[in-house]
């Protein structure tokens, strides 16, 4: 006959409803703080946040961190090459220094040949005084991070058509590249969410009318329909007037796909309970898509916006490229590659096609990023 073991202990019902100190971290965690646990095991989504950090970063730094002011000109040294930073000379320590740059004039295709003189070496000097600029527009100052020997020249990514350093004027086109697209986004964002909540709160005639609106706006190309209005904006306004006019295109054009995300999600959310409570208790529909109901997915529309900024650089770029969108005195990435359309010269001097390099950079960590805040914000994952 087997044996039963029974332990006489007092019976507590509750004990097998006691969380451990990890599991009532994790049921009473908001939903911002379970976004964030799924967000950091997402490897390239962080990765990409940190690459996009240092990017903008860059940007607002941008006369520290460079060695020339935007508009400095080195007419000696017209289409430079990249100089090369070196650290020893001649198996000897010397310190990060470039050899200095002699050219001679090609008489046949009248190109000039640079090279390098080994036995000038100007050491790189950091935390000095050069050309003068104005911190985030509103303090004079000189400092720099890193400047050329005293008479040298430091031309990290070569120079274009007028000697302007080319390292210098990507970090000051990020400034507008990056701004377009962020205020771009908020633009769209307010678009999408007032018109695409009406649409899905109040349904019916409203919904019909703005989803026809929606499909008209969509038909275009982008690209044509960009390229068209940008077009229409006056020759006499000032580079300020064209930077505001072609954000304000791009942010029209793109809240369209955000509108239908919001209109979808209330649609279904609106006939839930706390919904129509708050209806019978008085609440006005701007209160209750403001308080209620856009919170409930609001990690859904942070994830949509940051995969539609790549789509405003980008427009930017384009029409910049295309000479329709900012022009200079206005510095952007899209501008400075409108300097590189001319075959012959990419042909020659292939460095004025960097610009695209940090397009390309932005563009991917935009993207991986947002498909790491939508997989986190997914609440089926």
């Amino acid at each position: 006959m087997s044996q039963h073991f029974v332990s006489d202990k007092p019976f507590d019902p509750y004990s097998i409803e006691n969380l451990t100190a990890a599991q009532e971290r994790f049921y009473f965690a908001s939903q911002w703080q379970l976004m964030w646990w799924k967000l950091k095991r997402h490897r390239l989504a962080m990765v990409s946040s940190m690459v996009l950090f240092f990017i903008y970063f860059g940007a607002l730094f941008c006369g520290f961190l460079t060695p020339y002011n935007l508009h400095t000109r080195n007419i000696d040294f017209i289409y430079a090459p990249p100089q090369q930073i070196h650290i020893f000379h001649e198996g000897e320590f010397a310190g990060p220094f470039v050899y200095g740059l002699e050219y001679t004039l090609n008489m046949e295709n009248l190109k000039r040949e640079y090279r390098s003189n080994t036995n000038d070496i100007q050491k790189l000097r950091f935390f000095c005084s050069g050309d003068k600029y104005k911190f985030w527009g509103l303090i004079n100052t000189d400092k720099h991070f890193v400047c050329p020997a005293e008479g040298g020249q430091f031309f990290l990514l070569g120079t274009d058509r007028l000697g302007r350093d080319m390292y210098s004027r990507i970090f000051y086109g990020a400034r507008i590249s990056l701004t377009i697209g962020l205020i771009g986004i908020i633009v769209s964002f307010a678009l999408g969410i007032v018109v695409g909540g009406i649409a899905g709160y109040y349904g019916g005639i409203i919904d019909n009318v703005v989803q026809r609106m929606i499909e008209i706006l969509r038909s275009f190309p982008e690209l044509p329909l960009w390229m068209a209005l940008s077009a229409v904006l006056p020759v006499t306004w000032s580079p300020l007037s064209v930077f505001f006019g072609i954000t304000i295109i791009l942010a029209m054009l793109d809240w369209t796909s955000l509108a239908r995300a919001v209109r979808s999600k209330l649609l279904a959310l609106r006939e839930e309970d706390y919904c129509t409570a708050a209806q019978l208790m008085g609440a006005k529909p701007k209160r209750i898509i403001g308080k209620h109901l856009l919170p409930g997915f609001m990690s859904h529309l942070i994830a949509s916006a940051s995969l539609s900024i790549p789509g405003m650089i980008l427009g930017e770029t384009a029409l910049s490229f295309l000479g329709l969108g900012l022009r200079p005195p206005i510095t952007s990435w899209g501008v400075l590659l409108n300097e590189a359309q001319n075959i012959n010269v990419v042909a020659l001097y292939p460095w004025l096609m960097l610009p695209v390099i940090p397009v390309i950079i932005v563009i991917l960590g935009f993207n991986f990023l947002g498909d790491g805040l939508r997989d986190a914000a997914d609440p089926y994952k």
